[in-house]
């Protein structure tokens, strides 16, 4: 009969650490009912019907995140797509961009290769006269 008794002794001492440290670990917005020092308070007050009540009454389940299967699901990504003022000041910036670059084309200090412009290799690394 001891035996039996310093077991459950045992388990109920380890439920009320437990207990103890879920109350708190949770944050603030998952204690349902009265604050957290006041849960905090009855469990260690309480010891193992504290324990119970916490689990029973006082904490609240994680919500569960809402699952999309697409972007255009999610409406935080819809929100923050932008405005249609957002992507045409974005095209209007590629185009610069693109224009900066085609007059580094244009640049007159560039000249043509020296052979008149094709490559007359036969082969793939631009290797000349290698082949038997």
């Amino acid at each position: 009969m001891a035996r039996i008794l310093l077991i459950v002794a045992l388990l109920a001492v380890a439920f009320w650490i437990y207990s103890i440290a879920d109350c708190a670990l949770q944050s603030p917005a998952r204690h349902r009912g009265v604050g957290k020092p006041t849960w905090m308070l009855i469990v260690i007050a309480l010891p193992v019907i504290g324990g119970i009540l916490w689990f029973a009454i006082g904490r609240t389940r994680p919500k569960a995140a809402p699952v999309f299967r697409a972007p255009d699901d999610n409406p935080e990504f819809l929100g923050g797509i932008g405005t249609i003022s957002d992507q045409d000041e974005r095209i209007r910036r590629l185009e610069e961009e693109l224009a900066a670059l085609d007059a580094e084309d244009d640049d007159p200090r560039w000249h043509p290769p020296a052979h008149g412009g094709t490559d007359d290799t036969d082969e793939p690394n631009g290797q000349r006269g290698t082949r038997s």
